[in-house]
């Protein structure tokens, strides 16, 4: 049970799921429905800390390797492409709607880089990004709850 509740945060810490694929997992391993949204929530909020403290820190020394200053311009790019029009001309709200959006390419990591690209504040930026997790994880779980009894 305690290793299916690592998993499911360590999944929503990834960036190729979130709580996304960390809350479906969590259910369909018999975690308590209310364990599984809590835990998922609380590991994808630990995200915003942790890319602020890379982008705001960390960032500009891989900048000075090729293979990273590369990589780190597509992402940039895929970021502003994704959240560019709606961030830029609706700020806060902006950021909350699209890290809210439960589909591939958004969330809080790509809600971290836009709100740095943008130059959101830090504390506006955080609240955007952990109202939209919230709401993601929200429709997610309800999804997942659905499901889950429908198959059963």
């Amino acid at each position: 049970m305690i290793t299916e509740v690592i998993m499911a945060m360590l999944w929503s810490v990834s960036p190729f799921g979130e709580a996304k694929v960390g809350i479906p997992y969590a259910i369909f391993n018999n975690i308590n429905i209310y364990v599984a949204f809590l835990v998922c929530f609380l590991a994808n909020v630990l995200i915003f800390p942790i890319m602020s403290v890379f982008l705001d820190y960390i960032n500009r020394y891989f900048l000075k390797w090729r293979f990273y200053k590369k990589s780190a311009i597509y992402v940039a790019r895929k970021a502003k492409i994704g959240a560019g029009k709606n961030v830029q001309k609706y700020g806060f709200w902006g950021l909350l709607i699209f890290v809210m959006l439960p589909i591939p390419g958004t969330g809080v990591y790509a809600g971290s880089i836009a709100a740095y690209l943008f130059g959101i504040e830090r504390k506006r930026a955080f609240l955007a990004n952990t109202i939209g997790i919230f709401l993601s994880c929200l429709v997610v779980w309800i999804i997942t709850i659905l499901t889950f009894n429908g198959m059963s």
